[in-house]
């Protein structure tokens, strides 16, 4: 018996449906939605499960081969690009009257504007079509459209004269639509990384950006459709019938029970991933086995793993017509959950490693940190090398020598301009000074600005100087040569659950270089929260134990210190290494015990708060220091952190690195690596700025623990944070609350902490101590009092402690009022809510330099200079500085404009 007819079999009973349909677990309900031959509207909990439960959806229908009526998944209308997917979505079913199953939750099926004033919401293009421009940008902003001066993201548009570029809300990419006067020349689709054409196209639909007020029920839309609910977004919407995962509990309902349920047995069956061949084979003595695996790279390396073990599975791809004869097979494609069928397991990734795997995608963000076009917006202060500092006006297109360019227009003193092509943005720098700052244009053709330059780099060169003999000792100091990769080393990679980001891997070469050097490693790792960086660090620390030597690793809190030495201890259970700990929760018997330990070498990783830095621990043979979060120490923990630092190998970890650290990594006189790709399916976290309210505070908690989560509560003042604690319970006395401080004992701490992991805590009232590294998937809503108190870097940490699943995650910043709090508060509450997007620690930290000063490496003098020419111009410098002191040839860069033969420069003067 073929596969498909072997699960088409069992809904067939089912018709015509019954009110519940109960036992339906894993990825079952997919399966079931996939063999309908009528469209439907299946609701779901929340925006998340609707979208993996679609995602499970066309994965059956492929795998069975099914005729794909079509499904859209209709979002929640929270941001510019769902309204204009959701604008989709009504357009599909009652323009283009499309017959296509609708995949949705409750939150979502408000708000949809009438079809009727839809249709004429669309704005049509086409080529030969004669428009009025002036009335095509009115209409745009009608639309909710954005006008900028480079379109990045959906729901923008921008217009140089007679060039329009629109980002349709619906689409991947924007449209060129080029203009003779007021008829439509051609349209094209472009890349906006690189500005090239992808393709010409005859013409395109614009759907709205936005949301109209008006609306209508989705169920006018979909009159005949079967409408099904998960159990748990059950809702007076309309008549339907419930998908349940649980067995039958009332026998008075019109329900069915299936025999097909979510395969939690094969975890149950084995204690570590070598036990897995053995656990498939058990299985298939009476069951046909298929493993889906998210990619080709873990797809091989389960078969390698039942090869080991006597089985040989087949590869198959879900995008090709495959057989599914044999008892066992690997099956390339993407589903959340296996399930068990009589004679049947679909296992995943989520059974086989027992978490998902970690899927790489493109940062949305560009990883340069001198500013994009994406950052400038016009009237914005830039920096050229050459002509200094000006003021952007925008982007337009003049014809050069007979050939048409995108040019950049800077306005310099006396109303001179530059229209630099874009070709050459490498030669401007956005300028970064002092928030407020307001610098003085220069004048085109003017000495001044050379002068200006020459006289920064003489006093850049002088700091670069003390700067580089303060790091001579380590430059010139002999260190240990670490072993290049054995059979050992590739063995302890090969256990890292997730396949590795390209950040990751171009990381670890990174430090396995240094490391393999004679000169002792000195490196900044940098990288959003849930990125990845322990992994590189462990990494490490398996190359320094390997050699023989020990690793310390130097944590700000006692609650990190747990959680890193769970975390290692779990990542090394497979070799013989000895990891120890020194903290305030161990006594003091305990701890002298430790430090003897690691005085005899008989501890290889010993990880530790700023116990870990007393002068009577003593490392029989120290090889590597890692240091997690530097800026959360003091100062004497600092000084002492640079002891320690001779002919050691450093490695600092940190998602959002201190201006200075930032300063010293950029100008290369430290080693800088970054990890900017976050997980396929990681959310952005919502961040919500408000006024204290017990609506709000209310609210945010109701909303986390419905869905079954577990939230944070910041309030960083212990004398009076019982009080608070107090007010919580009267606010919501059904809440299970535990408060969390610094100055509970280490017991009191560990039994709290054990209680809120275990969830028998629904809220954790604590201090910032919770602010680094805490990694609780199921806590996904953080409210965090007198914010304004804060600095950005704790704001933002805090923010990283919720949002490390696939759940969306929300975080609440609370003020006394807008009115009341200091004006650098409201810039680093602003900075925080603008740099939400995934991947925005080190931008934050850049933006932070605006807000703080940019201060300087040794002494205030700089800050004038940093004044004169901006950050980033004052960066190079340095970074040039270093490199000539340091012997290094600098490397000049020739700009080419397309279609020119060189780069080239022009100005006028509009008086």
């Amino acid at each position: 018996m073929s596969l498909p007819q072997h699960i088409k079999s069992f809904i067939s009973p089912l018709i015509p449906y019954p009110k519940r349909i109960y036992n339906l677990g894993g990825s079952s309900i997919a399966i079931f939605l996939s063999l309908l031959k009528e469209p439907f509207i299946m609701i779901e909990e929340d925006e998340e499960l609707a979208e993996r439960l679609l995602r499970d959806i066309l994965f059956y229908k492929r795998l069975l081969h099914t005729d794909d009526t079509g499904c859209v998944f209709l979002p929640e209308p929270d941001t510019s690009t769902a309204s204009g997917k959701r604008a989709e979505v009504v357009y599909k079913l009652s323009v283009e009257a499309k017959k296509a199953s609708v995949i949705t939750s409750k939150d979502a099926l408000s708000n949809l504007w009438l079809p009727s004033s839809l249709k004429e919401d669309v704005l049509y293009l086409k080529t030969s079509m004669e428009l009025d421009r002036l009335r095509l940008t009115e209409r745009l902003r009608v639309l909710g459209y954005e006008h900028v001066s480079l379109v990045t993201e959906k729901g923008q548009f921008s217009v140089r004269q007679w060039i329009f570029d629109i980002f349709p809300s619906t689409e991947e990419n924007p449209v060129r639509v080029e203009f003779f006067g007021d008829v439509i020349e051609n349209m094209r689709v472009f890349d906006t990384e690189t500005q090239k054409s992808i393709s010409s196209i005859m013409d395109c639909a614009i759907l709205p950006a936005n949301e109209p007020k008006a609306g209508v029920n989705i169920m006018e839309l979909i009159k005949g459709y079967e409408v099904f609910f998960a159990e748990s977004a059950q809702e007076e919407i309309g008549e339907g019938h419930v998908l349940s995962k649980y067995a039958i509990r009332d026998e008075g309902v019109d329900a069915r029970l299936l025999s097909i349920k979510g395969c939690g047995i094969l975890p149950e069956e084995r204690k570590g991933i070598e036990e897995l061949a053995t656990s498939v084979e058990r299985l298939m003595k009476e069951n046909k086995v298929i493993i889906v695996s998210s990619s080709v790279w873990q797809a091989e390396r389960v078969g390698e793993i039942l090869k080991e073990g006597g089985l040989i599975a087949p590869l198959l791809d879900i995008k090709e017509q495959v057989s599914y004869e044999g008892r066992i097979s690997i099956l390339n494609g993407e589903l959340s959950a296996g399930l068990f069928m009589k004679g049947l397991y679909i296992l995943t990734e989520s059974e086989i490693f027992k978490k998902p795997p970690f899927r790489p995608m493109k940062s949305s963000r560009t990883s340069s940190l001198i500013a994009s076009l994406s950052d400038l917006n016009e009237g914005d202060y830039v920096v050229h090398n050459l002509h200094g500092i000006g003021r952007f006006l925008g982007l337009l297109r003049q014809t050069v020598e007979g050939s048409e360019y995108d040019l950049m227009s800077i306005e310099y003193e006396g109303g001179d301009r530059l229209y630099l092509p874009l070709q050459a943005i490498d030669k401007v720098h956005k300028y970064h000074s002092k928030e407020g700052a307001i610098p003085k244009l220069d004048r085109l053709g003017s000495k001044k600005w050379l002068r200006t330059k020459e006289k920064v780099k003489e006093k850049i060169k002088e700091m670069a100087q003390r700067l580089l003999r303060l790091y001579a000792e380590r430059e010139v100091s002999e260190g240990f040569s670490f072993s290049e990769d054995t059979e050992l080393h590739r063995e302890f990679d090969s256990f890292f659950l997730y396949k590795e980001t390209p950040d990751q891997i171009r990381t670890i070469e990174e430090i396995k270089k240094d490391m393999a050097s004679r000169k002792p490693m000195d490196r900044l790792l940098t990288g959003d929260v849930g990125y990845g960086k322990t992994e590189v660090a462990m990494r490490a620390a398996f190359r320094a134990i390997y050699d023989g030597k020990q690793v310390s690793v130097i944590v700000p809190t006692t609650l990190l210190c747990e959680q890193h030495l769970r975390t290692f201890k779990d990542r090394f259970s497979a070799f013989p290494v000895r990891i120890d700990y020194l903290s305030r929760f161990k006594s003091k018997r305990e701890l002298q015990k430790t430090i003897k330990a690691i005085g005899q070498g008989e501890v290889d990783i010993v990880i530790g708060t700023h116990a870990l830095l007393a002068k009577n621990i003593v490392f029989q043979d120290i090889g590597l220091l890692i240091i997690d979060e530097e800026h959360r120490f003091g100062v004497a923990q600092k000084e002492r952190i640079k002891e320690l630092k001779k002919g050691v190998d450093i490695l600092t970890l940190s998602a959002t690195p201190i201006p200075r650290t930032l300063q010293m990594a950029l100008s290369g006189i430290r080693g800088m690596s970054i990890i900017e790709t976050p997980p396929e399916e990681r959310l952005s976290v919502r961040c919500v700025v408000s006024v204290f309210s017990d609506n709000i505070i209310k609210e945010a908690i109701s909303k986390e623990i419905q869905r079954q989560g577990q939230v944070f509560f910041v309030h960083n003042r212990v004398q009076d944070i019982m009080k608070v604690a107090g007010y919580l319970r009267n606010l919501m006395p059904d809440l299970r609350i535990a408060v969390a401080h610094g100055q509970k004992t280490s017991r009191e701490l560990e039994k709290i902490m054990f209680e809120f992991l275990n969830r028998s805590v629904d809220m954790l009232v604590s201090s910032a101590i919770i602010g680094s590294g805490l990694d609780i998937p199921t806590a996904n809503t953080i409210i965090i009092n007198m914010a304004d108190k804060m600095g950005l870097a704790d704001l933002y940490q805090l923010k990283g402690r919720v949002g490390r699943s696939y759940q969306k995650a929300f975080a609440y910043f609370l003020i006394p009022g807008w009115n009341v709090i200091h004006e650098d508060a409201r810039k680093r509450l602003q900075a925080v809510q603008e740099l939400s997007y995934l991947g925005a620690g080190l931008r934050l930290a850049m933006k932070d330099l605006e807000i703080r000063g940019a201060g300087n490496l040794l002494g205030p003098e700089q800050s004038g200079y940093i004044m004169a020419v901006g950050f980033d111009m004052y960066i190079e410098m340095l970074e040039e500085a270093v490199s000539e002191l340091k012997g290094i040839e600098k490397k000049e860069k020739v700009v080419q404009a397309e279609g020119r033969g060189s780069s080239y420069y022009l100005h006028q003067t509009d008086r």
